[in-house]
C-alpha cells in the first residue's frame, strides 16, 4: 500500500526515547527517517541497555525505537560534514531534536539557521522543561519529569509512597504529541507553503496528560486524592480499582453500586447508594476487597458479567499473549538482523483495514552514510 507519509523526509537529530519514538511512528506511516549521528558512539541509547540485553553491538531497546530508519554519521564540527548535513536539510521536510536548550544553536542548527537553508522546513524541538525559566537546563529524564509533574501521586494507594509508572510514559506521550504537531504543520504547509517551528517539552506533555486531574484540582485543591483501598484513579469512586481474588486479581470499572451488590450477593453493600461511591469509597472498597478474596476470578467474572458489569481478569504478558483476543490483533512482527531476529510490536494504526508491518531493522551506526552521500552527489 502507499503509506500516507511516503515521500516525506525526516532528519532525526534526536536521541534516547522521546524524539526517536516520534521518528518511529513517522517511519511506520511511510516517512523516510534518517538519524544524524555522531561518528563515535551515535545515539547514546545504542549503549543504554535495558536489563543488559544486547543485539549485536547495540542495546535491544535501541532496536525497538529505531527500526525502519537510516543512519548517517556526521561530525558537525567538521566543515565538510557540516556542508553535507546542510545539503540534507535542503532536501528534508522535517527536523527533530531533543537536546537541551542551546545545543543546536551552538552547532549552527537553530530553527532560524535551518530556515535560511530551507524555509519550508518543519522544525520540531523537544526539551525537558521548556526553553525559559529556572528549570530550563535541568536534565529532561522521564522519572524526574514524572516526579516533578505530580504524576507519581496518581498510582498506588493513599498510604503508599509516590509511585512512578513502570515505563517511560512521558517520553512516549511527548513523542506522540510531537507527531501530532508535525502532522499539523505538514498539513498547514500544504495549504500555505510555509514551514513551522514546533516546540514541545516533557513537562508540558506530563501536565497535559493529567488534564482531568489538573482541572479538578484547579476547581478544588483538596479534591484529588488517591483512595486507601484499590486505587485505580484518584477521580473515580468505588469500586474502581484492582482487587485480589482467591487465585489472582480482578479489575472493576465504573458500575452501579446496587447492581454490584446483587452480583456479589453482598448484603453489607445495602447501606450504600450511588451517591456514596466517592464520599464513602474507601469504606465501600474495603467491603468489596474482603468479599472478593473468598472465590476465584472466574467465579466472580461469571456473576459480574451476568449483570453486564464492567470487569476483567488481570493478566500478565504470558497470559495475554496466549489468549485469542491478543492473537487476533496481530501485534507482533519479526525484525531480521544480519545474525539475529527479534520479535517486537507493530504500529498500532491500521489504514484502510491494513495493519502496518515493517521488518526493516534499526540501522547499524553509519550504515547509510555512503549511500546518502552518493544521493547528494
Amino acid at each position: 500500500m502507499v503509506l500516507p507519509l511516503q515521500g516525506v523526509v525526516v532528519l532525526e537529530f534526536s536521541q534516547y526515547l522521546s524524539g526517536p519514538s516520534a521518528g518511529l511512528r513517522l517511519a511506520d506511516l511511510g516517512a523516510r527517517v534518517i538519524k544524524i549521528e555522531r561518528p563515535e558512539g551515535g545515539d547514546p541509547s545504542r549503549k543504554l541497555a535495558i536489563k543488559n540485553l544486547w543485539i549485536g553491538d547495540d542495546a535491544l531497546n535501541f532496536h525497538t525505537i529505531n527500526r525502519n530508519k537510516e543512519s548517517f554519521t556526521a561530525n558537525l564540527k567538521d566543515k565538510d560534514d557540516f556542508e553535507l548535513v546542510k545539503k540534507l536539510i535542503q532536501k528534508a521536510d522535517v527536523i527533530t531534536h531533543n537536546f537541551r536548550p542551546g545545543v543546536m544553536e551552538r552547532m549552527g542548527l537553530s530553527y532560524e539557521d535551518v530556515k535560511k537553508i530551507n524555509e519550508k522546513i518543519i522544525y520540531a524541538e523537544i526539551t525537558g522543561y521548556g526553553k525559559e525559566g529556572p528549570w530550563s537546563m535541568k536534565p529532561g529524564q522521564d522519572l524526574l519529569i514524572q516526579s516533578i509533574s505530580g504524576l507519581t501521586y496518581t498510582t498506588g494507594n493513599s498510604d503508599d509512597d509516590p509511585m512512578p509508572f513502570g515505563l517511560s510514559v512521558i517520553d512516549s506521550i511527548c513523542g506522540i504529541h510531537a507527531v501530532q504537531g508535525i502532522l499539523a504543520a505538514l498539513i498547514s504547509r500544504q495549504k500555505t507553503g510555509k514551514g513551522a517551528y514546533v516546540e514541545l517539552s516533557l513537562l508540558e506533555s506530563a501536565i497535559a496528560l493529567q488534564f482531568e486531574l489538573f482541572t479538578t484540582w484547579f476547581l478544588d485543591n483538596n479534591s484529588v486524592k488517591r483512595s486507601k483501598v484499590s486505587n485505580g484513579n484518584p477521580l473515580l469512586g468505588a469500586p474502581y480499582g484492582i482487587y485480589e481474588t482467591k487465585d489472582g486479581y480482578i479489575a472493576l470499572a465504573m458500575m452501579n453500586i446496587q447492581t454490584l451488590r446483587r452480583a456479589l450477593e453482598c448484603a453489607e453493600l445495602d447501606q450504600f447508594d450511588q451517591g456514596d461511591v466517592f464520599q464513602k469509597r474507601d469504606e465501600i472498597k474495603a467491603i468489596i476487597r474482603d468479599v472478593l478474596k473468598h472465590h476465584t476470578t472466574d467465579h466472580w467474572l461469571s456473576l459480574l458479567h451476568k449483570h453486564h458489569l464492567w470487569a476483567a481478569e488481570v493478566k500478565d504478558w504470558k497470559q495475554l499473549s496466549q489468549h485469542e483476543g491478543y492473537k487476533v490483533l496481530g501485534m507482533e512482527q519479526e525484525i531480521r538482523l544480519q545474525d539475529h531476529s527479534i520479535i517486537t510490536t507493530r504500529c498500532p494504526i491500521r489504514i484502510d483495514g491494513e495493519k502496518l508491518y515493517v521488518n526493516k531493522p534499526a540501522p547499524a551506526l553509519g550504515k547509510d552514510t555512503e549511500k546518502i552521500k552518493n544521493e547528494l552527489a
